[in-house]
């Protein structure tokens, strides 16, 4: 028996192995249900008790042996592995990489930004959760506005003291304490409204809303800011009408639309028949909110307007359901322009 042990050591010493299923081959034959070790201790079990501490010795040593130069083997067999799997021609040019596009929101809104820009208004933006001072008493309104329900406002305690703001004219409102007239900015941003989502409606939208104030500031000036900004985005010749509305923060106020012709059937629809469509409301400072603000309203006064970025889009793009631009849906994005 002891000699038997002593042939499988030698044995062990020369074995080789290229591949995994090499090992286990070597393994299977030595420590398996079947193997050298399973014999080894089936005659071990026959020996005389005096024989049995030398032979055990023996075994144990063998065992180890096995155990060893399987791990030798493995860990050989992985370096190989490595080494025959790193054959990349890492100087070779990359594959092509598809290129992304700009959302439309992102782009209609920087097309909004840049026109303004051209006249001098700067950007300005604020938290989207707002205090009530912020989002609506400094803007004029009263207590029972409507706006302050629950039904169109996402309020975030009890209180009713924070909500997300409904329009970014609370931005307005951070700029006007913290700045002396002339003030003349921009402020886009994502507002909320609890509405329910339709395919003209969401209750995520953006906004940009635009504030002027420094002194004898008219309607007049008003009317040519918007025409400017009309017939910049959407062409030399748009033609727009001041309708008057009322805001609680504007006065006098009113909805702004342009022309959009009644050559389509789409166009009879989405203007109902008129050929004119709303894009913004606007209206000159309310006294009262420049007061609020600490802006003398003898002496100063301004115009603000605000229109939906969404809105816009859909006009530029002729998209028919607003939902689109919320849904992430690749087929729908990759139709943009990467670049303005």
């Amino acid at each position: 028996m002891i000699n038997k042990i002593k042939e499988h050591l030698k044995k062990i010493e020369v074995l080789t192995a290229t591949t995994a299923e090499e090992i286990e081959k070597i393994r299977i034959e030595y420590l398996g249900k079947k193997g050298v070790f399973k014999d080894l201790m089936d005659d071990f079990k026959q020996l005389e008790n005096k024989l049995k501490p030398e032979m055990g010795k023996a075994i144990n040593e063998l065992k180890s042996s096995v155990q060893e130069k399987l791990e030798k083997l493995k860990s050989s067999q992985k370096v190989s592995s490595g080494k025959s799997k790193n054959t990349l021609d890492l100087s070779r040019p990359a594959g092509e990489t598809e290129a992304g596009s700009r959302h439309p929101i992102s782009i209609v809104r920087q097309q909004i930004i840049d026109i303004f820009s051209r006249i001098g208004f700067t950007v300005s933006e604020g938290p989207e959760i707002e205090d009530d001072w912020h989002n609506f008493s400094a803007l004029n309104f009263p207590k029972e506005h409507p706006a302050r329900d629950m039904q169109d406002t996402f309020f975030l305690d009890k209180n009713q003291e924070l909500a997300l703001r409904t329009h970014t004219s609370s931005v307005q409102v951070r700029v006007m304490e913290n700045e002396n007239p002339p003030i003349r900015t921009i402020s886009p941003g994502r507002v909320f409204r609890n509405e329910a989502i339709s395919a003209r409606a969401h209750c995520i939208f953006h906004q940009v809303e635009g504030l002027y104030i420094d002194k004898d500031v008219s309607f007049a000036d008003l009317k040519q800011t918007l025409l400017y900004f009309a017939r910049e985005f959407f062409g030399e010749e748009t033609e727009i009408r001041l309708r008057p509305s009322y805001f609680p923060f504007t006065e006098p106020s009113a909805e702004m639309d342009i022309y959009w012709g009644l050559n389509s059937e789409a166009d009879y629809r989405i203007t109902k028949g008129t050929g004119w469509l709303e894009i913004m409301g606007c209206g000159m400072v309310d006294p009262n909110v420049l007061k609020s603000n600490g802006i003398d309203p003898n002496v100063y006064s301004g115009y603000a307007f605000g229109m939906g970025i969404e809105r816009i889009a859909m006009l530029k793009y002729q998209v028919k359901d607003l939902r689109m631009f919320f849904e992430n849906d690749v087929r729908f994005l990759k139709q943009f322009s990467s670049a303005y």
